[in-house]
Formats: C-alpha cells, sequence, structure tokens
C-alpha cells in the first residue's frame, strides 16, 4: 500500500559512511597527484605530463563536486524533497562529464600546437618516477572504489572511479611517450599520445553522462530487473496477476510502482494483506526501494499504458 508522505526509508548510514569516505579519499589522492604532476610538468616540459596534469585537475574539481553530492544526496527526504534528495548523485556526474570533455578539448589544442612546434622532454627520470606513484596511488584508490560501489551502487562514485581507471592508461601511456621522446629521439610521441589521451577522456566522459541522463530522465530498471520484480509479485499467494509496471532509481532509491490484480470477491482486509507481503518482499530484494502498489480486481478492464 501506499506510505504516508514524508516516510520515504532514511539512507542507510553503513552506505553513507562509506560514500563519504571514499569520496574524500579519491579528493586526497587527486590532490596529490596535481602537485606532483603540475612540479614535473614544470620540470619536463612534456605535453603528456600536461596532459596527465589536466586529467588530475579534473579529478580533483570532479572528486569534490562528488564529495558535496553524495553529502547532498544521502540526506533524508523533507517537506520539500518527498522523493528524497538522490538526483544530486547523477548531476553531479553530469557536471564531471561536461568539466573532463572541455579539459580534453583543451587539452587537443595544446598537442595539436607542439605537433606544430616540437618541443624536447627533459627530466626523463623525474617524469616517470612521478607516473609510477601516480599509478600505484590511483590502483589502491581503484580496489578501495570497487569494494565501495559493491556495496552501495552509488553512480556518483561510479563516475569518480571511471576517471580513475583511465589514469592507470594516462599514466602508462606518458611514461612511454617520456621514454620514445627523450631515449629514442621520436619528438611526435608525447603530443601524439597526448591527443590519444584526450580522446580517451572524452569518451569516458560520454559514458558517465550517459548514465547520468539515464537517472535523471526516470529511466526505467534494466529488464532482468523487472523480471526478477515480477517473478517475486506473481508468487506470492493471491495475487492473481500484475501489470502497470513502472520503475526508477535515483542511485540512493529505487522506486517501484506497479498494479496489483487479486480476486473481485476477496475482503478487503486479505486484500490488504496481500499488498503487504508483496511490498514486504520487494523491500527485501531492494531494501532502499520505495514500492507502491495499487490493487484491481480481476478481470476489471482499464486503461492500461502500451508500454509494458
Amino acid at each position: 500500500m501506499i506510505r504516508p508522505l514524508g516516510v520515504l526509508a532514511p539512507p542507510d548510514p553503513e552506505v553513507a559512511r562509506l560514500k563519504r569516505r571514499v569520496t574524500l579519499a579519491s579528493l586526497a589522492v587527486a590532490l596529490i597527484l596535481v602537485a606532483l604532476k603540475l612540479a614535473a610538468s614544470i620540470m619536463t616540459g612534456s605535453v603528456s605530463i600536461l596532459s596527465s596534469l589536466v586529467d588530475s585537475v579534473s579529478d580533483s574539481g570532479a572528486s569534490l563536486v562528488t564529495l558535496i553530492a553524495v553529502r547532498q544526496a544521502m540526506r533524508p527526504a523533507d517537506a520539500h524533497h518527498r522523493f528524497g534528495h538522490g538526483k544530486a548523485e547523477p548531476l553531479a556526474a553530469l557536471g564531471q562529464a561536461l568539466f573532463v570533455t572541455g579539459s580534453a578539448l583543451l587539452l587537443c589544442v595544446e598537442a595539436v600546437r607542439r605537433l606544430i612546434e616540437p618541443e624536447p622532454v627533459g627530466e626523463g627520470p623525474v617524469g616517470i618516477a612521478v607516473m609510477v606513484f601516480a599509478i600505484v596511488a590511483t590502483l589502491l584508490l581503484v580496489r578501495y572504489q570497487d569494494r565501495v560501489i559493491a556495496r552501495t551502487q552509488s553512480l556518483a562514485v561510479g563516475a569518480d572511479r571511471l576517471h580513475y581507471v583511465g589514469d592507470l592508461l594516462i599514466n602508462l601511456g606518458v611514461i612511454l611517450s617520456i621514454l620514445l621522446s627523450q631515449y629514442a629521439g621520436v619528438t611526435e610521441a608525447d603530443p601524439v599520445i597526448a591527443v590519444l589521451i584526450a580522446l580517451h577522456l572524452i569518451r569516458g566522459a560520454w559514458k558517465i553522462a550517459r548514465g547520468a541522463l539515464d537517472a535523471l530522465m526516470d529511466r526505467e530498471l534494466p529488464e532482468a530487473e523487472r523480471d526478477e520484480i515480477r517473478k517475486i509479485v506473481l508468487a506470492v499467494p493471491g495475487v492473481r496477476g500484475m501489470h502497470d509496471l513502472r520503475t526508477r532509481s535515483s542511485s540512493v532509491h529505487t522506486f517501484i510502482q506497479l498494479h496489483l490484480e487479486l480476486d473481485p470477491a476477496a475482503p478487503l482486509a486479505d486484500a490488504h494483506g496481500i499488498a503487504d507481503r508483496v511490498e514486504t518482499l520487494l523491500r527485501a530484494r531492494y531494501p532502499d526501494a520505495e514500492v507502491i502498489t495499487h490493487l484491481d480486481p480481476k478481470g476489471v478492464t482499464e486503461f492500461v499504458p502500451t508500454f509494458r
């Protein structure tokens, strides 16, 4: 049955704690890498290190936005936000995607300039040492993010993780660029690898934006999950059928609405008990879910949308 207004289940405190910790960790890692890469970029003059620096700057900005968004999203529902604040996370993810895209385009401009006016890369060992440190720090952070995502299914943390997974490839590319430029004399390698890094960033930004837009536009849950919802509902004794299943996710809460088809002769108390059983089972499977059921007598014709 429909819950009273304002009683959306509050976010899990453990989930909130994990999200806060992982966003603080990602911000700390990003700021440390920005400082190190800035120094390495000045010392080496490498545009590929500059590209990695731009990426780390975008990471730090994105991690800060994620930190703020996660704190906002985990606020409980209130009188002005009856469905909670969960959409703060996809909004943050969309902002990250736009920021990364802009940074990548600026990076392409600088890389093209370096192709036209090549500049040698210096202090190769310094640049390589910084990149190796960045790889180790990023690997540790990504492993931590994986554990948090498995527990929380956070869209914002997932978007943040995508940045850092890309960083692993970027840092390896920078090391290759330095080796080719300084030790093999292939000066074009530096800007070419920078362009490849920029294209990788744009591709990752598109993935982030697509997931964020799905959440903001209330896209249905995957069909496999919708099928599982149907199986749970139809297995409840007394349920004769169901229709008009509607689902969406705000990244913090899942929303499930459906019409239950019951015996027309069933007493109201029995129908109420069946609906409560359905909602209890669905919340057991989706602990963060807001479940709304509407009771229909089996066989009564009503308007049903053409989509499933």
